[in-house]
């Protein structure tokens, strides 16, 4: 097993704890999404346990796609984070992650989840697996054409004024739009909705 966590202390404390599992064994650690992408090359571990946020460089979603997306066999990507929005796991999952647990998660279910996506198997938080059943029980409604048209310009990096302006519209009505739009795709800032949006192919 690799661990990608961008904090030494915790990677110390996780190392410490999993030499307690039966089983599991720790090749190596990185504290950035590059380093943990030339480490998986080199030391070819069965699992990563992989943080999302990273600081600087490469974030953890884009590290699971690119462990998990290559032409050979690549290791399983455990997401172990403290994130729990929609559209952080949404990211995860699509990006390949073949678990996504919490860390305030208890020692034995981690080591569970691990020796399960060390099998292949799915391995989801209580928390995550629940909120994943709501929404495909009841999943949010399409995104109108006028959304599509608003959401690609945050894309584009125009404000809500610029937007207006493209647009023929006020100001006002750009707000209200992003609003239905952050409710649809699940989050709560543009700059995630637009990576929700590129993730799932809404944008060009």
């Amino acid at each position: 097993m690799l661990l990608c966590d961008d904090h030494a202390v915790v990677r110390a404390g996780l190392r410490a704890l999993l030499s307690s599992a039966d089983g599991v064994d720790v090749v190596g650690e990185a504290g950035t999404g590059e380093e943990a992408l030339a480490l998986a090359a080199r030391l070819r571990p069965d699992v990563v346990l992989m943080d999302l946020q990273l600081d600087g460089g490469m974030d953890g979603v884009t590290a699971t796609r690119q462990l998990t997306g290559g032409p050979a066999a690549g290791p399983r990507v455990l997401v172990l984070t403290m994130f729990d929005t929609d559209a952080d796991t949404t990211r995860a999952i699509e990006a390949g992650a073949t678990g996504y647990l919490l860390k305030a998660e208890r020692p034995d279910e981690l080591f569970a989840a691990i020796r399960a996506a060390a099998a292949g198997r799915t391995a989801l938080s209580a928390p995550v697996a629940d909120r994943l059943l709501t929404r495909l029980r009841s999943p949010r409604p399409a995104l109108s054409a006028r959304e599509h048209e608003i959401l690609a310009q945050p894309a584009r990096s125009l404000g809500n004024r610029e937007i207006a302006r493209a647009l023929f519209i006020s100001e006002a009505t750009v707000k209200t739009h992003l609003g239905r739009i952050y409710g649809k795709l699940g989050v709560e800032t543009r700059s995630g909705a637009v990576a929700v949006a590129k993730e799932r192919r809404l944008l060009p």
